[in-house]
């Protein structure tokens, strides 16, 4: 597997792009492009020109939610991160403790029967660990408001210590996001598609490239341990299986926009390489071993690797780009997380690369 590197703190970016700056938007951030093993430094707005009519983009429209909300265990305060809604009305939580900066750090998890006094006059029952694996997160049931009308209500979008101040929730939604009709969504934003803005989505729909939409709803990673992805919500619809298809057919690209679109599509596709409607839960974990049946490269933000992370771009890219590509991150500067720069992997390739060279204006 590819070695873990240290991302200097300096690194970290601590706002978004758009507030570093007069002037600037959302897609003003650099973007890594990986070929194999050559790299090349480029920035957002030139992804129109790296792909080719006939690529397409999967993308994911699960919104982020308000998904931090203060609590009290007696007299403690405590803020809950909601993670995961359950097919029984349950949430999968994390209890974490304020750390007097506007963050949160570390908690020990339950146990069972906790109650967790929340505002509006709820109150959260922890039940059961999510996974014996892990006692970070908890099957939790909540009596009185309803967990949809309390992070809106209540909530706030989940902060990390390297950020500099809270955020509106606007600035954590993509321009692909669409709010469930049941309340579910993301508890970390799908970070990958943030660049892209409504200039960005018609110049590249002007040049040919096709967008398929699917939806994964990511739950709270830890912040502080790596743990194997845990199951997670999803859906590929009929349309989308069927753009996908053809892309694969006509020779484009298939390209997901981000590690939940990889895990969301390969969610959906059989053993005959065909990618099928599709919607329920994914247990999924994309290895070097297992590798990718639909993905053709990868537009992903640059976070301190994790081990299941590492090996699903292992998967897709290999491990020698992954490598070239972190290294080249940190040498270039570039500025990692939710808010910070992108990296592109491309096949070294395409299938009708030669002609297409052969045919550039």
């Amino acid at each position: 597997m590819t070695p873990a590197v240290r991302v200097p703190e300096e690194l970290s970016a601590r706002v978004p792009v758009e507030q570093r700056g007069a002037g600037l938007e959302r897609d003003a951030v650099r973007m890594l492009v990986s070929r194999g093993a050559e790299v090349a430094h480029h920035t957002f707005r030139e992804l129109p020109r790296l792909l080719w009519a006939g690529d397409l983009l999967v993308v994911n429209t699960s919104a982020t939610l308000a998904a931090a909300v203060d609590g009290w265990i007696g007299h403690a305060r405590v803020v809950v991160h909601f993670s995961t809604r359950g097919d029984d009305g349950r949430w999968a939580v994390e209890l974490r403790e304020p750390d007097g900066r506007g963050t949160t750090r570390a908690r020990a998890g339950g146990p069972a029967g906790t109650e967790v006094c929340l505002p509006g006059g709820g109150v959260l029952v922890l039940e059961e660990p999510l996974s014996a694996r892990s006692g970070r997160l908890w099957w939790a049931r909540v009596a009185g408001p309803d967990v949809p009308g309390l992070l809106r209500g209540h909530g706030r979008p989940i902060r990390y210590a390297y950020t500099e101040r809270d955020q509106p929730l606007s600035v954590y939604q993509t321009v692909f996001a669409l709010p469930s009709a049941d309340g579910a969504g993301s508890a970390e934003m799908p970070s990958a598609a943030r660049p892209f803005t409504a200039r960005a989505v018609a110049e590249l729909v002007s040049r040919g490239v096709w967008f398929a939409p699917v939806t994964l709803h990511t739950g709270v990673a830890s912040a502080e341990v790596p743990e194997p992805p845990y199951p997670e919500r999803f859906a590929v619809p009929e349309a989308s299986a069927r753009l996908i298809n053809a892309a694969k057919a006509g020779g484009g690209r298939v390209v997901a926009v981000g590690t939940t679109a990889v895990r969301a599509v390969e969610s959906a596709v059989g053993a005959d390489g065909v990618v099928r409607a599709r919607a329920g839960w994914t247990h999924l974990v994309v290895t070097p071993e297992r590798g990718v049946r639909v993905v053709d490269g990868l537009l992903t933000g640059l976070h301190e690797p994790e081990a299941s992370h590492l090996l699903m771009l292992e998967a897709v890219a290999g491990r020698v780009a992954i490598e070239r590509g972190y290294q080249a991150a940190l040498q270039g500067r570039y500025l990692w997380h939710e808010f910070g720069d992108v990296h592109l992997v491309l096949p070294w390739q395409g299938p009708h690369a030669e002609h297409r060279l052969c045919n550039v204006a």
